[in-house]
């Protein structure tokens, strides 16, 4: 269990799917960052925010492997409770993802430990490894509380080409679905 009551002075999020572009939360500064170890992929049925039980969508996962550029978000310790809380709420609705403290190297050049929410590859909601076209066809028929699936990933996706973050896998789903919705 993550330290809630740290006595630091700041605390570190690191965001690699839809907190790059919709933190949600009060942050002092936000800078993109190099974590290790892992790489962003989409690898979880999402049964609440992007799909149903029913019509699953998928969502972003931080997997064992690789490394992965997103956005670190530092937060005021006085903020920290009601950050960490909301982001318990937001993330770990059906306890898909495990709470890490990870390593992080800010585009600043300091290397910060910051709170990521790491896919748990047992949880009965990981897809592992589909083909692209299995992403398309289940990105395209997801929707959920927060809204379609498609917005999720294409927002993502576009986000991340601001920010000069180049995923392959992410950016060839994006052709795809902007090529089916004829917004190429």
């Amino acid at each position: 269990m993550l330290d809630t009551l740290s006595t630091s002075a700041t605390h570190w999020v690191f965001g690699y799917g839809s907190l790059i572009w919709n933190p949600g939360f009060t942050h002092v500064s936000a800078q993109q960052g190099l974590l290790r170890g892992a790489h962003r992929s989409l690898s979880i049925y999402s049964h609440h925010h992007r799909g149903t039980e029913a019509q699953p969508g998928l969502v972003f996962g931080l997997t064992r492997g690789g490394s992965c550029r997103g956005m670190v978000f530092e937060v005021a310790d006085s903020d920290w409770r009601g950050v960490h809380d909301y982001l318990r709420e937001r993330e770990q609705v059906t306890g898909v993802y495990r709470e890490a403290m990870r390593k992080v190297w800010l585009a600043d050049g300091r290397m910060v430990g910051a709170l990521a929410f790491v896919v748990d590859e047992r949880h009965f909601q990981y897809a592992g490894r589909l083909e692209l076209e299995r992403q398309l066809a289940m990105v395209q028929a997801g929707m959920g509380v927060s809204g379609p699936n498609i917005d999720y990933v294409l927002n993502t996706a576009r986000r991340l080409s601001e920010l000069g973050i180049r995923d392959r896998q992410l950016m060839a789903l994006a052709e795809m679905l902007t090529r089916e919705l004829g917004t190429a």
